[in-house]
């Protein structure tokens, strides 16, 4: 459950971050890909966020084969 809130926060700031970036940043030239409309700068940011976050959850097996070695 603690893995799901991380990687549900890590969303939540990236969709934030992204739409900063589109509207900070943005594309002048409405040619790029990720930066040229809200919506999929957005998207994007939420995507790389969630990704991000969910680096630091430790899975299950992984703590129990830790904890073993001890």
């Amino acid at each position: 459950m603690k893995g799901i809130i991380i990687t549900v926060i890590g969303v939540i700031v990236g969709l934030i971050v992204g739409y900063l970036y589109y509207q900070q940043i943005g594309c002048a030239s409405g040619t790029c890909a990720i930066t040229s409309k809200p919506l999929n700068s957005t998207l994007y940011g939420g995507l790389m966020g969630g990704l991000l976050f969910n680096l630091f959850v430790t899975s299950p097996k992984k703590k129990r084969k830790h904890e073993k070695n001890e």
